[in-house]
């Protein structure tokens, strides 16, 4: 065996010729450049998907924050276009409240809420309904024997499951509520208003701040 061993060979020995050395160059340098072009773009797709990502949600508290500047708030709520109401709502406010449709039994929010306190229409935040009037009817969904005075609800008749029912509808903005029906005879109105948690925004009565809305929940103004 020869004393003299040979070293390892090298990417960069002798035994590369140079027309390799430059081609490994330009593929390293190739790779760098691209590198720093494709950066910038994965960022930019990243903030965009999180952004569509974020629900348009309105809380009991941002209801309790906003509801004082409803009481001079002009805005047509009957002209407000679909794709509007899309942005405004979550797909399950808007399949309800602007398509007619219904919770599932049991799941809503306030089915058996017994807190004091405004129910405010989920869209243009009216005052509907108060929980002085709400009972338990044990069918599932929030149930009132009369909307607020003040606030009115529209009703109209629809056939939507094959016979006649009474819809109900915040008159301020269109927004499907639920239904009405005679089978209430422990209320003094022996009414149920069948209402759908979802259309709903809850407004504690110390949160009544506004001088409209004390008035409406029957708290003395200052």
């Amino acid at each position: 065996m020869s004393d003299q061993q040979s070293s390892p060979s090298s990417p960069y020995n002798d035994n590369v010729t140079p027309n390799t050395n430059a081609r490994r160059r330009w593929i390293r340098n190739l790779v760098l450049l691209l590198s720093v072009a494709i950066t910038p773009k994965v960022i930019g797709i990243g903030n965009s998907i999180a952004d569509d990502s974020k629900a348009p949600t309105t809380s009991d508290e941002e209801a309790s924050q906003s509801v004082s500047k409803k009481s001079e708030d002009k805005t047509d709520y009957k002209a407000i276009s679909k794709a509007e109401w899309k942005k405004r709502l979550t797909p399950q406010q808007y399949k309800v409240c602007r398509e007619h449709g219904t919770e599932r039994a049991f799941s809503g929010k306030y089915f058996d809420s017994k807190a004091d306190g405004v129910y405010l229409c989920v869209c243009c935040k009216k005052p509907l309904f108060d929980s002085t009037e709400k009972f338990d009817s044990k069918t599932g969904w929030p149930s009132f024997w009369k909307p607020r005075e003040e606030a009115q609800v529209g009703e109209k008749t629809d056939h939507l499951i094959g016979y006649p029912r009474t819809e109900v509808h915040c008159d301020k903005c269109d927004a499907h509520l639920g239904h009405i029906f005679k089978d209430a005879p422990q209320t003094p109105t022996g009414l149920r208003y069948c209402i759908n948690s979802v259309c709903l925004l809850f407004l504690p009565r110390d949160k009544a701040t506004s001088l409209e809305l004390k008035k409406q929940a029957r708290i003395p103004s200052e």
